[in-house]
């Protein structure tokens, strides 16, 4: 597909001369650039948490299928009034 983009000179003399030097057309240097760019915006979006679990065994005996308020109940237990 054909299309039309403006690009400042100097940046456009620095390209050409890159793809001279590399043996590419300007075309194949600037789908290059593009297809870099766009892997990085891709790949960044992709956000992933670490692992903050602590102590490795899971849940303690006898809370495992306890309701939240239960567990709030016992991890507040004795804490205050």
């Amino acid at each position: 597909m054909k299309t039309t983009i403006d690009i400042a000179d100097p940046i456009l003399d620095r390209a050409k001369k890159l793809a001279a030097r590399e043996g590419l057309t300007l075309k194949t240097l600037v789908e290059q650039g593009l297809t870099r760019v766009l892997a990085e915006h891709t790949s960044s979006a992709a956000f992933r948490m670490r692992d903050a679990s602590v102590g490795g065994q899971g849940m303690q005996p006898g809370v495992a299928g306890l309701d939240w308020d239960r567990l709030r109940e016992l991890a507040y237990e004795g804490r205050g009034d």
